[in-house]
């Protein structure tokens, strides 16, 4: 006699804290927008990449990475790559950790910190991330609003940092608005992050904002304190090199560092990524041409935008926050059979802003006439 099986739930196997989780949005497919569009090259400003590449040094790394070392497990310590970071920033080797993206590190901070029930305190509007890792391991999320003009509410965060949090995120420059604060406003923070909890600096964008006299560098502003913090910084924007994922942070002591080589997986930086970011490092003049031109676009783009009756929030980055006067989902949609994909925000309070990183100037243009188009329909 056959027995014929039921097939197995695995739904009910899934931890309901992950169940619950909405999916990371990396933003529209370009094939699909090229199909949908029918252009013959889509504009990618969705994944705040830089358009104007990687140096020749680090194109020639990556080559002789690929050619000598794909075969073999690269080192899992990355300690040439450590002890490039550590130089460029005096601070020991082992301080620094190295990540598949700074992203990486955000989890493995959440894995070694956070106990379920545990409070975590970041932005909003904000980088997912910040948010999902803590849930992921059965952690509170509190996030602190901007003000309505998109600054600075220091109550908010004291209030907030008073309620005792294990963990603390806190971007500077901020992911999606682009907004900074300043040494005064850091300084609030800092001083109301009680000693118990990590303050956990996030500079994915600092190299962009550091031509600002205002932006603070964070590791400056922390490294004297006797109290736990990690600054997170990343090869993927202004050094342009994404697709190979690499990020590092710098922690305040070497027991923090033990605690997340512990929970990472020992090869999580591949050889090229390694040898790609050492190149990197080293390349300060393709560092500050990226930068100089970067900040070039946003200002053109800015004003033009707001020339045309839109509001964008002042950017210290290479993106922008642009606040559409309707749904982001529909106004993404339209850009995309112009064959341009953005990142439509769809956290509560923010579904009319969409995120869009900088191109080259041409492809900045394009964008700047398309949206204003959008955004021109159906107004009085």
């Amino acid at each position: 006699m056959n027995h014929v099986l039921a097939p197995a739930d695995s739904a009910s196997l899934i931890r309901r804290e992950v169940a619950g989780l909405p999916g990371y949005d990396p933003g529209a497919d370009p094939d699909e927008v090229a199909a949908l569009s029918g252009a013959r090259r889509v504009i990618k400003l969705s994944n705040n990449e830089s358009p104007f590449g990687v140096s020749p040094a680090v194109a020639e790394a990556v080559r002789l990475g690929l050619a000598d070392g794909v075969s073999r497990y690269p080192d899992p310590t990355g300690r040439r790559l450590a002890e490039a970071i550590g130089k460029s920033l005096d601070v020991p080797a082992g301080r620094v950790v190295l990540g598949n993206g700074s992203e990486n590190i955000l989890e493995l901070l959440c894995q070694a910190v956070l106990d379920p029930g545990e409070l975590v305190v970041t932005q909003a509007p904000g980088f997912s991330l910040h948010e999902t890792f803590p849930r992921v391991m059965g952690a509170r999320v509190e996030k602190v609003p901007v003000t309505a003009g998109f600054g600075f509410d220091a109550d908010a965060w004291r209030e907030a940092l008073a309620a005792g949090p294990k963990l603390v995120f806190l971007a500077n420059p901020c992911n999606p608005t682009g907004a900074m604060l300043d040494a005064g406003q850091l300084e609030q923070i800092v001083a109301a992050t009680p000693r118990s909890a990590l303050l956990v600096l996030d500079e994915a964008y600092g190299e962009f904002a550091r031509t600002d006299p205002e932006y603070p560098d964070g590791l400056e502003a922390l490294r004297a304190l006797d109290r736990p913090w990690i600054v997170l910084r990343t090869f993927s924007k202004a050094y342009g090199l994404a697709g190979v994922r690499v990020g590092y942070g710098i922690a305040s002591d070497t027991a923090l560092i033990q605690a997340l080589d512990r929970v990472r997986t020992p090869y999580n930086v591949n050889r090229p990524a390694q040898d790609a970011a050492i190149a990197a490092l080293g390349d300060h003049e393709h560092l500050a041409d990226t930068v100089r031109r970067t900040r070039l676009e946003i200002a053109r783009v800015t004003d033009r935008l707001r020339g045309a009756g839109l509001r964008v929030v002042p950017s210290s980055t290479n993106f922008l926050f642009i606040d559409t006067g309707r749904r982001s989902d529909g106004v993404a949609r339209e850009l995309h059979r112009a064959g341009i994909i953005v990142k439509a925000w769809r956290e509560p309070g923010y579904e009319n802003y969409i995120r869009a990183s900088l191109s080259t100037p041409e492809d900045n243009d394009v964008f700047v006439r398309c949206l204003t188009e959008i955004c021109a329909k159906d107004k009085p």
